[in-house]
């Protein structure tokens, strides 16, 4: 967005105090729902506030190697520098707009694919659900790791192509999900009452069945965040992730990992890495919180 993210993440910062409140207040009934907002709010926040914040430039080098709390030239480094000198705590906070932004819109891609696949194999069925399924087992039957690097190695290594390899390793799962969901509502009594009515097929799988079972695809959709998360950054520190200079904690990790051999420059491997395992676990924590919330309804 360049300079213009200055004036266009003011409504994000809204929309996520708003949506951390609706969502603290709406899992009252479980506080490992709750633990897992804050831990995953927190992240949100700090990705929509990094322009406001009085943080150093994350790209410029300063003074390497400097530990925790060291103080340089009149500034103090909270969370060290790394090996180039760059600030820590700023590459921190700002790697993680690269980490949700991607993930996030990945998830929701993989999504929007296997729902539409899962709904149309599982209400039409037939020979469609014979094709869908068939090409859906075929992309299952390779390891996602795999199927990662030979579709970035092809296409590039683009944050449009993270999408793209996540979407085509996600949605066969997402569609297996769906169509068993579609599968157990397509002769409930509403789905038979709008047919009766005249619906067409479109609207009885998109507005009759799809809402009605949003319950088991939310907890999936959490946890596929956080193993969405951990691909990014796993792809990152492979180096066929996102690519440098712009801070990503896949990245910091990776550039950390021969230095971080040396103890006492290890807090370069840990603030990263505590970082996005902060996220997964907060994804981890809201689903389990929405399953119990579930349970007890």
């Amino acid at each position: 967005m360049g300079a213009a993210q200055t004036f266009l993440l003011v409504p994000a910062v809204v929309a996520v105090i708003i949506l951390y409140s609706i969502a603290y207040s709406a899992w009252r009934d479980s506080r490992i729902a709750r633990v897992g907002a804050i831990l995953v709010f927190f992240w949100l926040l700090m990705a929509t506030v990094a322009p406001y914040l009085p943080l150093l430039d994350p790209n410029k080098p300063y003074a390497p190697y400097l530990l925790p709390g060291a103080v340089k030239n009149g500034v103090t480094f909270l969370f060290g520098t790394d090996m180039r000198g760059r600030d820590m705590l700023s590459r921190t906070i700002w790697g993680s707009q690269r980490v949700i932004v991607w993930g996030m819109t990945a998830t929701a891609a993989a999504y929007a694919v296997g729902s539409v696949l899962g709904l149309v194999a599982g209400y039409l069925g037939g020979w469609r659900d014979e094709l869908i399924s068939f090409i859906c087992n075929v992309l299952l039957s390779f390891p996602v790791m795999v199927l990662f690097i030979l579709i970035l190695n092809y296409l590039g290594q683009t944050g449009f192509n993270i999408i793209v390899a996540v979407t085509v390793s996600s949605a066969p799962a997402i569609m297996r999900v769906v169509r068993g969901l579609a599968l157990d509502a397509r002769n409930r009594d509403y789905i038979v009452a709008a047919r009766t009515r005249g619906e067409n097929a479109a609207w009885i799988m998109f507005v009759e069945i799809l809402p009605n079972v949003r319950g088991p695809l939310v907890v999936d959709a959490c946890l596929r965040l956080g193993y969405t998360t951990v691909a990014i950054t796993t792809l990152t520190f492979l180096g066929l992730g996102l690519q440098p200079p712009d801070p990503d904690w896949g990245l910091m990790i990776k550039e950390a990992s021969s230095a971080a051999l040396v103890w006492k420059l290890g807090y370069m491997l840990i603030i990263p890495a505590v970082a996005v395992s902060s996220l997964i676990l907060g994804f981890n924590l809201i689903a389990d919180g929405i399953r119990e919330i579930s349970l007890k309804d």
